[in-house]
């Protein structure tokens, strides 16, 4: 078990309360480890380590952050094997995946930081005046659990580029893994204070943080319960904030698409992570008299998933993350049985095929619905589990695209079509931030964040860096 009660302040780990916040294996159920419950007094620490460091973490050549951040970036590889094993336990990642969000993506997002890093604080000059672009200040982090490690470097990497320091509040449910983030940041150099990570419980640590006077802005992932209150806090104290949230994406099917291809990438999305994505494409939007057709390629392929044991090679589908987490998920899946959602595969009470040691993890079995009503809760509501919902429409494209537009989020879309024009005509009506094409690869230098519901702001690349400048019009 790993016992990790210390807060990582101002380059070093300090013991926090005796209490501590247990962590248990989504695999097996059983206790892992603990991690700090961090308390106010932790944070003035952090804060005030941070607001020290600043002055000449700022001041130093962008070139030479750029050099602590490759060094992150190599950390990040070097632990790979520990991490990988860490959100396994934590929060049921299959090891595909956390090999290539978890390492991959998150080394990439401090390498990709660096190499943005002395193009975003360049002096531009417009008329007479000269126009500076500067590090915003002490910036106050605070992240789920899902993607532990990556979401923390698209925040981390980022302000560290342009001069921000930070303290960074991860997820209590996944703790374990981003204190990692401390271990690698103390063997890469890092100066103290620079980065800084108070773990405990968000209406404590998270509310401390971003009212805290010495905090200049606040950049939050999380749901939108947590978000709206992140919001309410930050903007009574005049900073601003980025915020993230939840999403209800979709993927509009169009009438001349390859449908094996097509209905196959919305199992994949929506299975990925275990279910456990915000972005995931959870709402398959097809054209009604495909449905017959589509019902048969998602019946098999979602039926060839193979569930197990996150840490063994071959395994599609792990445990969600928690007990709470299964709960509410099957909840939900509850409340759409008993409007009458019709289930092709899986349900409330549908048996899972435990691995043989792990019955005791927080196993759901991989969920269809199909002809569901697009106003319908399972529609609107973000499940978070392994559940695809299919909707068919009616009528041309416009009205497909009134469908895909008709939840509260705005975070992410997909469409496929055989005609590309049409296809990238549709996108431009979608509102959300991201959208796939015909199964596009992934860009991790690409904006991402949210519209409407999903939140504001952008992360990764160039515009990942900006949310942490201020522009000062310097008059010459």
């Amino acid at each position: 078990m790993r016992d990790r009660r210390e807060q990582f302040i101002d380059g070093e780990w300090i013991p926090s309360s005796e209490a501590g916040l247990e962590v248990r294996s989504a695999r097996t159920g059983t206790l892992v480890g603990r991690v700090a419950e961090g308390t106010v007094d932790d944070v003035e620490r952090a804060v005030a380590a941070a607001r020290r460091a600043f002055p000449a973490w700022s001041a130093l050549p962008a070139s030479e952050r750029a050099g602590y951040l490759r060094a992150i970036a190599e950390g990040i590889r070097s632990h790979a094997d520990e991490i990988v094993t860490l959100v396994a336990e934590e929060i049921g990642t299959i090891e595909g995946t956390a090999r290539a969000m978890q390492i991959g993506a998150a080394a990439h997002a401090f390498d990709d930081a660096a190499d943005h890093a002395e193009a975003a604080l360049e002096a531009t000059e417009l008329g007479h005046s000269r126009l500076l672009s500067q590090p915003i200040g002490v910036v106050a982090a605070i992240t789920p659990w899902n993607f532990p490690l990556y979401q923390a470097a698209l925040k981390i990497a980022p302000a560290l580029a342009v001069g921000c320091t930070v303290v960074l509040k991860p997820s209590e449910v996944a703790g374990l893994t981003a204190l990692t983030l401390g271990d690698i940041a103390g063997e890469a150099g890092l100066p103290a204070g620079v980065l800084n990570i108070v773990s405990g419980l968000g209406p404590v640590v998270g509310e401390a943080l971003v009212g805290h006077p010495e905090v200049d802005a606040v950049t939050f992932t999380g749901s939108d319960r947590a978000g709206a209150r992140v919001a309410s806090i930050a903007g009574g104290a005049i900073k601003p904030v980025t915020l993230e949230l939840g999403g209800k994406s979709a993927h509009l099917v169009l009438d001349d698409s390859d449908l094996e291809s097509a209905v196959g990438y919305s199992i994949t999305s929506a299975f990925g992570n275990n279910g456990q994505v915000c972005a995931a494409l959870s709402r398959l939007v097809v054209p009604r008299d495909l449905l017959p057709r589509v019902e048969e390629i998602a019946l098999a392929k979602a039926s060839s998933v193979v569930v197990g044991d996150p840490l063994e090679s071959g395994t599609q589908l792990g445990p969600l993350t928690s007990e709470a987490q299964r709960e509410r998920l099957q909840g939900l899946v509850r409340a759409a049985v008993d409007e009458g959602t019709r289930v092709l595969l899986g349900g409330p009470d549908a048996e899972v095929a435990v691995p043989s040691g792990l019955e005791g993890g927080y196993w759901v079995a991989p969920t269809v619905f199909t002809d569901v009503a697009p106003d319908a809760t399972l529609a609107q509501e973000e499940a978070f589990g392994p559940v695809l919902t299919i909707i068919p429409f009616d009528g041309d494209d416009e009205e497909g695209v009134r469908i895909v537009n008709s939840t509260r989020y705005g975070l992410n879309a997909a469409v496929w079509a055989a005609d590309r024009e049409r296809a990238e005509a549709v996108a431009r009506q979608l509102n959300a931030s991201t959208v796939y094409l015909n199964a596009a690869a992934f860009n991790p230098s690409a904006p991402f964040g949210g519209t409407k519901g999903s939140g504001f702001g952008r992360e990764r690349g160039a515009w990942g860096l900006h949310e942490y400048t201020q522009t000062k019009s310097v008059q010459v």
